[in-house]
């Protein structure tokens, strides 16, 4: 029998377990589905295996495209061996077009083009509401400094960059998205990486032609079947066999 593995951490779509060498993680990827700062909760059936399989395709495709990040490999449908990092506790949010939260404070229709992205932040704590701050806020309280900001621009822009072109590529629209920023060490020199996860819960994706929702969204705003949309997004990316039908298990293409 396995012996049992230390818990590190549990949140909403994951869990982090004790690695299998020195400074890495274990990222479980559960079937749980939460929106609304988890006020409403579903499990769904396929999501974490979809999510584990696509954000390693991004996370191996920013590690080809020289984008540091924490992932290392995928070890099953589930879990991937990741960098242990220190969290800056952010959520960088880049935003292309308007939606959600941006449409309701500056009364913007959602689907309007931003002049140009738009980097904020959102300080994690779920008691909170994880609410937007400045980084006038995030330089006073010692969350990051002057150039971890500068470092975390560059980090999200370069994504951005990255993932607009592939999701372009196959007809989806990145709208917005958002990614954890940690702290690694090579012994006394500090450099910042992506961290977390890049998946369909992170990102708003549009189809380019019709609009439809293939994202988290279509959970939050009951626009459908969650597992649809997520393997839609597989299937483009050549994740899935084409011949994909909706309601199935997902079965991903190595």
């Amino acid at each position: 029998m396995a012996p049992r593995r230390k818990k590190i951490y549990e949140g909403k779509a994951k869990i982090l377990y004790e690695g299998t060498e020195p400074g890495t993680l274990i990222q479980y990827f559960k079937d749980d589905a939460t929106a609304f700062n988890a006020q409403k909760k579903a499990t769904i059936e396929g999501k974490g295996v979809l999510n584990n399989r696509l954000s390693e395709f991004f996370m191996a495709g920013l590690t080809n495209i020289g984008v540091p990040n924490h992932f290392i490999r995928r070890i099953n449908m589930r879990e991937q061996l990741i960098r242990q990092v220190e969290i800056i506790p952010l959520e960088v949010i880049v935003r292309n077009f308007a939606a959600g939260s941006i449409s309701k404070r500056l009364g913007l229709e959602e689907g309007t083009p931003l002049p140009r992205p738009i980097v904020e932040y959102s300080f994690k704590n779920d008691e909170l509401g994880d609410p937007m701050v400045s980084e006038e806020y995030i330089i006073a309280f010692g969350w990051a400094s002057q150039q971890d900001l500068d470092d975390i621009v560059s980090l999200a822009l370069r994504v951005n960059d990255f993932l607009s072109g592939v999701f372009f590529g196959v007809g989806i629209k990145l709208v917005d998205f958002k990614i954890e920023v940690g702290r690694i060490w090579d012994g006394d020199f500090m450099r910042l990486i992506v961290a977390d996860e890049i998946s369909p819960d992170s990102c708003r994706l549009w189809d380019v032609k019709t609009g439809e929702h293939l994202d988290k969204d279509v959970f939050r705003r009951d626009l459908g079947n969650l597992t649809d949309a997520y393997t839609e997004v597989a299937r483009r990316l050549g994740l899935m066999p084409s011949n994909a039908t909706p309601m199935t298990k997902p079965t991903l293409i190595n």
